[in-house]
C-alpha cells in the first residue's frame, strides 16, 4: 500500500474538529433548599439566644467567673482529664501487651479486666469508688496478705504491712475520680492499642527476632512505634470524650482540698447567696 493510499481519508469521515459543546450545568435545587433550611434554623437559634431575657447572660458570665467554678474547671476537669488519660494510656498499652501474650494467665487477666471495666457504666463505677471507704475502715494497706493471721498463729503481735493509706482520702476525692475514670479508660485503650499492635505486619517481628532482639525490645523499638499511626487518632477522640466524662465526678463527693467543703455544695451556696428568682431581672448578689 502506497503512501498516498495510507494518507487517504476514509469515506464519510471529516478532519474538522467538533465545535464547542453547549453543556447545561446540572441544577441541584435540593442543595439550595437545605441551605435555606439551615440558615433559617441558625437565625432562629441566634434570635432565641439574643432576645430571650430568661438566659440573663450577664448573670451567666458572672457565675462563670466565680472562684468555685474556676477551681472546678482547673481541678475537676483539666487535672482529672490529664490524670485519667495518663492512667488509661499506660495501663491500656500494658493490658494490650498482656492480652497478646502467649502466657494464658496474663492473657486471661487482661481479658477479665477489659471485660469488667468496659461493661460497667462509668457513673456506676464512680459511685462505687466513692463508697469504697466503707470497706476499708482501717485503711488500705500494702504488704503481705494474711500477715496478722499468720503472725497470730505464731504467737507474734505485729504486721507485715509496708504502708497504710487512708481509704476515705483516696476514694472520696478527685483522686478517686481520676482512678475510676483511668481504670475505665484503660479498658478501652487496651482494645485500641491491641488493634494498633495487630495492624503491624508480622514480618516486622520476624525480622527483629532474626536480628536477635528480644520480645520486649521488639515490642518497644519495632512494633509500638509503627502501631502509633493506628493508636493516636482514636486516643485523641478518647481524650475529648474524657473531658466531657469528668462531669460524672458528681457521683462521688469531690473535694479539691480537705479543708474545703464539697464543690457542688459551694456552688449551691453561691446560687443561694445570689438569691436569683425566676424573674430574669431580679438578680441581686
Amino acid at each position: 500500500m502506497s503512501t498516498t493510499d495510507s494518507s487517504r481519508v476514509a469515506p464519510g469521515r471529516s478532519d474538522d474538529r467538533p465545535g464547542a459543546i453547549d453543556a447545561v450545568p446540572v441544577r441541584h435545587p435540593s442543595r439550595w433548599i437545605a441551605i435555606a433550611v439551615i440558615a433559617v434554623l441558625v437565625a432562629m437559634l441566634v434570635h432565641m439566644l439574643v432576645t430571650n431575657d430568661a438566659y440573663n447572660w450577664p448573670f451567666v458570665f458572672e457565675i462563670m467567673n466565680q472562684q468555685p467554678v474556676i477551681e472546678g474547671l482547673l481541678k475537676g476537669t483539666i487535672v482529672a482529664t490529664i490524670g485519667s488519660m495518663v492512667i488509661g494510656v499506660v495501663f491500656g498499652v500494658l493490658l494490650a501487651v498482656m492480652r497478646l501474650s502467649p502466657n494464658p494467665v496474663l492473657s486471661s487477666v487482661a481479658w477479665v479486666f477489659t471485660w469488667f471495666f468496659r461493661g460497667i457504666p462509668r457513673l456506676v463505677l464512680l459511685t462505687i469508688m466513692g463508697a469504697l471507704g466503707i470497706l476499708f475502715t482501717k485503711g488500705l494497706a500494702i504488704g503481705v496478705p494474711f500477715d496478722q493471721q499468720i503472725l497470730g498463729w505464731l504467737g507474734v503481735d505485729g504486721s507485715l504491712r509496708l504502708h497504710t493509706f487512708d481509704a476515705n482520702a483516696i476514694f472520696s476525692g478527685v483522686i478517686g475520680g481520676i482512678i475510676g475514670l483511668g481504670l475505665s479508660e484503660a479498658a478501652y485503650m487496651a482494645e485500641i492499642a491491641r488493634a494498633g499492635i495487630l495492624s503491624v505486619d508480622n514480618g516486622q517481628r520476624e525480622a527483629a527476632e532474626a536480628l536477635g532482639m528480644s520480645r520486649g525490645r521488639t515490642m518497644r523499638r519495632i512494633v509500638l512505634p509503627q502501631a502509633m499511626r493506628v493508636i493516636v487518632p482514636p486516643t485523641g477522640n478518647e481524650a475529648i470524650a474524657m473531658v466531657k466524662d469528668t462531669s460524672l465526678l458528681i457521683a462521688i463527693p469531690v473535694s479539691t482540698e480537705p479543708v474545703l467543703p464539697d464543690l457542688l455544695d459551694r456552688l449551691a451556696h453561691l446560687r443561694a447567696c445570689c438569691r436569683r428568682t425566676s424573674r430574669p431581672r431580679s438578680t441581686t448578689c
